[in-house]
């Protein structure tokens, strides 16, 4: 048995990256079927000296998520699964900004002219203390948190602390340097960079992120039953 579960993964951006392809990567990751992702990247970490550029650029960006009817092409964020998961979504935003985030796009209203199903703005929230609930719980819905780091070692500190280990990202213009950050983050997938998914390669989580693979022949060997015999060599 393999089991796929929830994910809180988090993007780390260094302090030598595109930070435009960077946090356009990352709220990407996190919106990918209106936040309705198990791997979302939902946790952007940032080197809090450049918080205030960061949070420019994602106001830019988000700015461009039209949302509205998935079947129309003007509109790049459809709504969400049902009423009760727009509620949970919407209560997570709330109690974010409850606990202090600064609401840096979007909101927990319903969208202008969109009263009819079940739409959420597409929300980013800055400053997010990185135990707070909403950088902690699987919102499931189209909300990022930004949480600032001091040090490389703190930055590595914080994407770990989770009870999931999905996915995640990380972003430098070492990417030697992004590969060894990535080796330490405690999840089974990391994008260096912005890499696309593969599908040879392996997917699956840590902790209580679930057990066994997909994908590629990894995800073949999750079901096969090996059978070995054990041979007694003649003596000599």
């Amino acid at each position: 048995m393999a089991l796929e579960l929830g994910g809180k993964s988090a993007s780390v951006i260094l302090d030598d990256a595109d930070l435009p392809s960077a946090v356009k990567g990352t709220i990407n990751a996190c919106f990918l079927n209106s936040g309705q992702t198990c791997s979302a990247h939902t946790r952007m970490l940032v080197p809090r000296a450049r918080y205030d550029e960061v949070k420019a650029i994602a106001q830019k960006v988000v700015e461009g998520f039209t949302v509205g009817d998935p079947l129309q092409e003007t509109s790049k964020l459809g709504p969400l699964i049902s009423a009760v998961q727009k509620d949970r979504v919407t209560g997570y935003i709330r109690r974010g900004l409850e606990e202090g985030a600064e609401l840096v796009a979007g909101g927990p209203d319903t969208p202008e002219g969109l009263d009819k199903g079940f739409f959420v703005k597409p929300t980013v929230l800055g400053k997010v203390e990185p135990r707070a609930t909403v950088a902690q719980e699987e919102i499931f819905g189209p909300v990022l948190s930004i949480i600032c780091y001091d040090t490389e070692e703190d930055a590595v500190r914080i994407a770990n602390d989770s009870i999931y280990g999905l996915g995640g990202g990380v972003w430098s213009g070492d990417e030697a340097r992004a590969i060894r950050v990535a080796r330490r983050i405690r999840t089974g997938q990391v994008d260096i960079n912005g890499g696309p998914f593969n599908m040879q390669a392996p997917f699956g989580g840590y902790k209580q992120s679930g057990n066994g693979r997909e994908a590629g022949k990894y995800g073949l060997e999750e079901f096969l039953e090996y059978k070995s015999l054990q041979l007694k060599k003649p003596a000599a």
